[in-house]
Parts: C-alpha cells; structure tokens; sequence
C-alpha cells in the first residue's frame, strides 16, 4: 500500500475515544441545526439535546457487559492449550502476508454469515494467532493488514443468520407488520440478491486482501506473546484446594455445554440460527472456558489477562449510547432518511438506501437500532415508489454493515485482542469497503 496513504490515515485519525468525542460533538450541532425544536424548548433546546445525549447515555449498559464479556471470555478461551492446537492448524498455512491474509479474511466472513459476534472474536484471536506465530519464526508480516483481514467479516454479518434487520421483519409482531406483514428469510436472507452478494464477498475480498499482501510491506510486531495461562504446580493449603482441583471446574463447565446445547437442540423450526445471540455465545464461551482451562486458578489467571482489553470497550459504549439517544430523540436519524427518500425514485431508492445506512451507520453503529430509526421511513417509501420490500431491507442491511470499515465501534474487542491501533487497520478497512461498495451497487442494481 502506498506510504503516504497509509500516513494520511495516521494523520487524520485520532484514538477511538477521542473519535466518540468527536462525533458526539458532530451530532449535537446536527441535531441543532436540522432538527425541529419542541415548543416547549424552542429557547433551550441546546439543553434538551444535552438531556437526550444523557437519557441515551445509559441505554446500552447491557450491551456494553455483553460485549466486554465477549472480549474477555473469547480471548481467555483462545489461550487454552486446546484451542492454541486448532488454531495452529489454520495458522500452519499462513507462511506470508498474503497467504495470511487470505485465511483469516475467508474463515472470518464465512463464519460472519453464521453469527456476527463469533465472527468477530474468531477474527481476532486468529489475526493475534498468526501474529504470534510470525514473531516466533521472525516471519516478516504486515500485522495491521491481518487485523483489517480479522475484521472483514463485520461488512458481510447483515446478509447472515444474524442479521438484525431481515429476522426482524421475520418473526410474528414485528413493530412494522401492520404496514408490511411478516417478510420471510427466503425473500431477504436466502434470496438469489443475496446468494449472489454473498458469493462475490467470499471471492473477492479475500482474493483483494491476497494480492495487497503480496505487495504490502512488513511492519513490526509489538505484540506481547501471552503464553498458556496454565498455572504451574503450587503448594496450596485448605480449601484453596477447591481451585486447583480439576472436577469443579470441569463439571460446571459441561454443565454450562450441555445448558448451551439442550437449547439448540429444542430450537423451534424455522427459526434458523436466530437463537445465537450475545447471551447465547457468552455462555457457552464461559462453559468452554471453564472446562478447557480445566482448574477454576487457571479460568481465572487467563481472566486476568484478557481483561486489559475490555477497557476500551467500557468507557466508550456509552459514549456512542448518548449519540444514539440524540439521534433517536431529536429525530436526526429520520431526518436522513428522509432526505435520502426525497431524491429517490423506483430505481435509485435501494441504492439511496444503502448510502443513508452507511452514513447513519457512523453515528448509530447497531443493526436493530438503526431499523427502528429507518426501518419505518425506507418501507414507507418503498411502497409509495412500488420498490420491493424486502430489496429494501437488504439494501438497508448492507448500507449498515458497510461502514464498520470507518467506524471503530464494533473494532473495539478485536483491537484489545490484537493490540493494534485503530489508524493501523484503517487504511486497509477502507479498501475493503470500497470493494464492498462496488459489490454491494452491482447487486443492488442487477436486482
């Protein structure tokens, strides 16, 4: 990649919390500019922004637990013996940067179409992975490319079995099936559109990230080899006995498995993948835990180092949940929609779509709440226009996803895993969204 792009990136872009602070800023001078003023705050209303930005504040505390613990339980699972086995079996195949870059781009999204958030650990322990390895050999390896590669699968998720939009508007009582009925995944999520969108990320985005490989150079690798957290032999007394014995941990453990499988298993037809959520993934990631570090002591070491990652994660979710507030509140996400809508016809409307959901994507960075801020005004006018429903859902799903390669939100755990910077796999996330962009159109126009 050309050195003074690659600088650009590092000029221009600040640290991820710097980043929030700065769209936050953004947002509120948006929302005061184009938003209409209630009549009982037409004097104040700087102040009622402010309270929308505090009311949003705390509406993601949940979310923010859900992915922390996804950081850290994954990131303690990725150091226990077994799974240092299994991935150094994908590794073993990664002897250059392109090779690299190819399996961890292609493992990555074809996981992405199964569960966003598995999809997201997995490409971050994988790209740390192949980062160890090459510092072991004195491998040459442009890091920052692998971890770009790693997080290539957050702009395909939204065409998959975790898509928030398509299986939303896929199950009974949906908040739109008055004006749109129920939308089944046969005309969204398994349709020929999005077979053949699928395809082409398949191919050609782990086929572009090869051929930048064979041609990137190598960077450094400041990366802190953790070895296994396994404890060695210590003399314990009393009931600290309890956490070096291997039966408690193990037994809670296939416990936790067999909870997480039971409820797989009695999964209703139909209902595809859709019961994997963060819940469900950060349960069975602590019953792996358990049971593969084998001894409560060692869980519990390898949860003291993953733990330093989640920092990020912590402080800056309610940041972006503020910015979310002011655009739910204050009617500035709708007020995008809208004049996207204004400028379409039946032609360009699922394109105009798709560029409104990237756009709203950079300041409400959650596929199920962008579709309540846009979900009700794209249909609308898909009706109006004759466009296709569920062409529209699609196109909203993609636009969504298609930022995540400028919006460092969802990058937050695979940057603690891998401890990269945002600035170094931004300019190779970029390319990856212009390729997308290109897919994305050319789908979107062909059908």
């Amino acid at each position: 990649m050309n050195k003074r792009f690659r600088q650009l990136f590092y000029h221009l872009f600040p640290s991820p919390f710097a980043i929030a602070i700065m769209l936050t800023v953004v947002v509120f001078i948006l929302a005061l500019i184009f938003t209409q003023r209630p009549e009982n705050a037409v004097s104040a209303y700087p102040l009622k922004i402010l309270e929308y930005w505090q009311t949003g504040f705390w509406e993601l505390l949940a979310f923010t637990m859900q992915m922390a613990l996804i950081l850290i339980l994954g990131h303690a699972l990725a150091l226990t013996p077994l799974f240092n086995r299994l991935i150094g079996l994908l590794t073993r195949y990664c002897n250059s940067t392109a090779q690299a870059a190819l399996m961890v781009s292609l493992f990555t999204i074809l996981l992405s179409f199964f569960n966003w958030g598995l999809c997201l650990i997995f490409g971050a322990i994988f790209a740390r992975k192949v980062a160890e390895r090459a510092k072991s050999l004195n491998m040459p390896l442009n890091y920052p490319l692998i971890g770009a590669a790693g997080y290539a699968g957050m702009m395909c998720w939204h065409g998959g079995f975790s898509g928030s939009a398509p299986l939303t508007v896929s199950g009974a009582d949906h908040f739109l099936q008055s004006q749109i009925g129920i939308v089944g995944i046969d005309q969204t999520l398994l349709s020929g559109m999005n077979f053949s969108t699928s395809l082409c990320l398949i191919i050609l985005i782990p086929t572009g990230l090869f051929l930048l490989g064979k041609y990137s150079k190598p960077s450094a690798l400041d990366i802190k080899t953790k070895a296994s957290s396994r404890s060695k032999p210590v003399e314990v007394i009393g009931a600290e006995k309890i956490d070096h014995l291997k039966w408690p941990a193990i037994t809670l453990g296939l416990i936790i498995c067999f909870i997480a499988i039971r409820q797989a298993w009695n999964n209703p037809s139909g209902a595809g993948l859709g019961f994997i959520d963060l819940n469900y993934i950060n349960f069975l990631l602590f019953g792996l835990g358990l049971m593969l570090h084998g001894t409560l002591d060692n869980f519990l070491k390898a949860i003291q180092k993953a733990i330093g990652g989640a920092t990020g994660i912590i402080i800056q979710f309610p940041l972006y949940a503020g910015i979310m507030g002011i655009m739910k509140y204050s009617g500035l996400g709708a007020e995008i929609s809208y004049a996207f809508v204004a400028i379409s016809n039946q032609t360009t409307l699922p394109i105009f779509t798709f560029f409104s959901a990237g756009l709203v994507n950079i300041f409400v960075p959650s596929g199920g709440g962008q579709w309540i801020v846009q979900g009700p005004i794209v249909t609308e006018a898909a009706q109006t226009l004759g466009v296709s429903i569920p062409k529209t859902v699609m196109a909203l799903s993609y636009g969504d996803q298609l930022t995540n390669m400028l919006q460092p939100f969802w990058a937050l755990p695979l940057l603690g895993i891998t401890q990269l910077k945002a600035k170094d796999i931004l300019p190779y996330s970029a390319l990856v969204m212009l390729m997308g962009m290109l897919i994305f159109i050319v789908n979107l126009l062909i059908f």
